[in-house]
């Protein structure tokens, strides 16, 4: 896998706690970034607040404007979430709307990077918490460049309605820049309408629906135990099935006509 992209319409049906259940859950090697122009909310959620010092993608985007050197401070800039074993790394968001100033002009050039890293040794995948793109410098370079977008929707008619309006925009914008069809996907959150019945309603395909877990989406949000047995928990460890198959068939599309150009013409 590669750059995988959350984002939602508006409100909160649930962005943040989806990406991070899913980095808690999937077996290959993550970076989770907060890339949320509103800011991020792990460290003082999730971990409590419990850091030796600024740390994240603001602290990243003011050295590389001022430095360019982003490929030697990327790593120390991270969080180990699942320490020493360096699997599970977090890039916290921006805390401070002042650094979001310094983030906004430097989406492509950490699309760019993120994408490299599927490439290093280890490879680490991206899981990109791209919040809501209903604010101010939204990273679209970051969701052009994504192999899959995951649009996060609640299962009710208003979270829905925004979404379909959503859904459009995004239509719109990667059709301009001739992102690769298949590249957008609905992730349903909580009870509500049926995944073939949304589908059919929005025109996207429902990749999975994470199921409403209360308790779970607790600890995730304000910090605790995490139990891999958890409803919310156990979809999410599901849901890395779908993206690699979903991910190998785009790649085998996108491999396809390079590799009939070599292919001699039957005699």
């Amino acid at each position: 896998m590669a750059i995988i992209a959350l984002v939602s319409a508006k409100g909160s049906p649930g962005v943040t706690t989806s990406a991070l259940a899913c980095t808690l859950s999937w077996q290959r090697r993550l970076v989770l970034a907060e890339c949320d122009p509103a800011g991020g909310s792990i460290l003082a959620g999730y971990l409590g607040g419990a850091l030796d010092g600024p740390r994240g993608i603001g602290e990243l985007a003011v050295g590389e404007l001022r430095d360019g050197n982003l490929e030697q401070a990327f790593w120390s800039q991270l969080v180990d979430l699942d320490a020493p074993k360096r699997e599970r790394l977090l890039l916290p968001g921006v805390v401070d709307p002042v650094q979001a100033g310094s983030v906004t002009p430097l989406w492509q050039r950490f699309t760019d990077f993120f994408a490299d890293l599927d490439k290093g040794h280890p490879p680490y995948d991206v899981l990109v918490d791209c919040g809501r793109l209903s604010v101010v410098g939204p990273p679209w370079p970051l969701l052009r460049g994504a192999d899959v977008v995951l649009l996060v929707t609640r299962a009710q008619l208003p979270g829905l309605s925004g979404t379909r309006a959503m859904i459009r925009a995004i239509e719109r914008d990667f059709a301009e820049h001739r992102v690769p069809p298949g590249t957008l996907r609905l992730l349903v959150v909580g009870d509500g309408h049926g995944n073939a019945e949304i589908a059919k309603a929005l025109g996207v395909p429902v990749i999975a629906r994470l199921p409403a877990d209360p308790r779970t989406a607790q600890v995730l949000s304000l910090g605790g135990t995490v139990r891999a047995g958890r409803p919310l928990l156990r979809a999410a460890a599901a849901l890395e099935t779908p993206i690699r198959s979903l991910l190998d068939q785009r790649r085998a599309r996108l491999a396809w006509p390079a590799a009939a150009q070599g292919v001699p013409d039957a005699v």
